[in-house]
């Protein structure tokens, strides 16, 4: 596997593609997360609210995100990043992550991210933006 600072403009990380959403996995984050909105664990409270079912917490899909990066910990980090939430998750969607490289800035990496459905629908999208260690830094 390659060094992700040899990783060239357009380069994509290996695509990540999680588990069919469980109701189990949305309440598991709920309470790591605080966020107990009836929307994302009860049927009925979500229909209330105009939805056909449960959805998954945003902060959810975003967190998964993480994911592309994982392989990469040992030669930095995720800085920064910002994301927008194109659309809902559902219920035993299977979510797939891609990260493409579209920037280099000395140790800084810069990459468009997406998230999208088993239909191809967009979910989320977003940047990245990974900082590898130099030789000043500390681990």
């Amino acid at each position: 596997m390659k060094k992700i600072a040899e990783l060239q403009i357009g380069d994509s990380l290996e695509n990540v593609q999680l588990n069919p959403v469980s109701r189990l996995d949305l309440i598991k984050y709920a309470g790591a997360s605080g966020d107990y909105n009836p929307i994302h664990t009860i049927d009925e409270e979500a229909k209330k609210a105009g939805l056909p079912g449960i959805i998954a917490h945003g902060m959810w899909t975003m967190g998964n995100l993480a994911k592309l990066f994982t392989s990469y910990y040992e030669e930095g980090f995720i800085q920064d990043y910002s994301v927008r939430f194109k659309g809902m998750v559902f219920l035993n969607d299977v979510i797939t992550l891609t990260a493409t490289l579209k920037e280099k800035m000395g140790n800084k990496l810069r990459f468009n991210v997406l998230a999208v459905n088993q239909n191809g629908n967009e979910v989320l999208k977003g940047e990245v933006l990974f900082k590898t260690f130099t030789g000043t830094d500390i681990h």
